[in-house]
């Protein structure tokens, strides 16, 4: 197999490596911050099921939450799904678990903010919701970059896990071809392809905390 067949096959599999990441990203920042704000109800049962969820999926590996997602409709339920469920299976074990992640660092940025901003705003007659998106929000996206840049980085590393349930993303494509070829080569330009993507990423994030300095 030529080095450009192998550069080919592993482009491929890096988008569906983007697609995993992109997708995760997409629902699961969201996601963790409607988490963080239950986590933070007054109501006793709805913050109690958040603490217990962000436990379970923090407390368990992702590789294990995959494989539950993938065989448990079946093994549960006897449901039988389509093929095409493997990748969607991966989509919804990354939102579930780095949601609960997320969750956690937005709700470390709320309670990190002075209680006398929530006062000064209800004193200027702000209700809760502009409060919360027009003078927290901001100062809290401010703040958890660091953390949430951490965590985007270990995604992307963490895509090479969707070869648990053999979707063909990046990785799962060098181990065949290292396997077949018997060469490390794949992997030499697999981990390229990785530290690049990751280094596209830090840069842009580092773009995205520059531009917030005004709340600092």
């Amino acid at each position: 197999m030529t080095l450009t067949t192998i550069l080919s096959k592993l482009a491929g599999g890096m988008l569906t490596s983007f697609s995993i990441f992109s997708l995760t990203l997409i629902f699961s920042l969201p996601l963790g911050l409607l988490v963080a704000l239950a986590r933070m109800s007054k109501n006793a049962l709805v913050k109690g099921i958040m603490r217990i969820y962000i436990s379970i999926m923090r407390g368990t590996p992702l590789m294990l939450q995959l494989l539950v997602v993938y065989f448990g409709p079946y093994y549960v339920f006897g449901i039988k799904l389509s093929p095409n469920y493997r990748y969607w299976a991966v989509i919804i074990a990354f939102v579930i678990n780095y949601a609960a992640y997320f969750a956690e660092i937005y709700r470390g940025g709320i309670e990190s903010i002075a209680p006398g901003q929530y006062e000064a705003a209800k004193v200027l007659g702000y209700s809760s919701s502009q409060t919360f998106v027009k003078i927290i929000l901001p100062q809290v996206i401010k703040r958890i970059i660091p953390s949430i840049t951490n965590e985007v980085i270990t995604l992307i590393k963490d895509t090479s896990l969707a070869f648990a349930i053999a979707v063909t993303e990046m990785f799962t494509i060098a181990k065949a071809i290292a396997s077949s070829e018997k060469t490390l080569m794949a992997y030499v330009f697999a981990g390229i392809f990785y530290y690049v993507f990751n280094f596209i990423v830090a840069m842009i994030m580092e773009r995205i905390e520059k531009k917030l300095n005004y709340y600092h």
